[in-house]
């Protein structure tokens, strides 16, 4: 698979993972500017802004390893973004989402709160 294909299987199975959580989508690969958020999601009137990384193999380490401290910022930019234009939201969390894709077995970790 390309990384393109691996990183948008990932997120389709990380949002129908947090689904099964209850968890309710309210975008995928919501975009302003040049800043991305790959899940924007709802649970208990709380706004969770999810990174999701996906691998297929070890080579690189963990997917969660891969997510840069300039990522996170611009994680949080573009919650700041989304918050302006949606200020109905007063309690939010960043989560992570790492999937490891190994032949048919599919490994899910879900890292929440992941700032303090």
């Amino acid at each position: 698979m390309k990384n393109k294909e691996v990183g948008d299987k990932g997120e389709t199975i990380a949002a129908n993972f947090l689904q099964k959580k209850g968890f309710n989508i309210i975008e995928r690969n919501w975009r302003y500017k040049h800043l991305e958020i790959d899940i924007i999601a709802s649970l208990n009137n709380k706004v969770h802004f999810v990174e999701v990384k996906t691998r297929t193999n070890y080579k690189y380490g963990q997917p969660e390893e891969s997510i840069s401290k300039a990522k996170m910022k611009n994680l949080k930019t573009g919650a700041e973004a989304y918050l302006y234009l949606h200020p109905q939201w007063e309690l939010i969390q960043f989560d992570v989402i790492a999937i490891m894709l190994k032949k048919d077995i599919e490994e899910i970790f879900l890292i929440q709160d992941v700032f303090f």
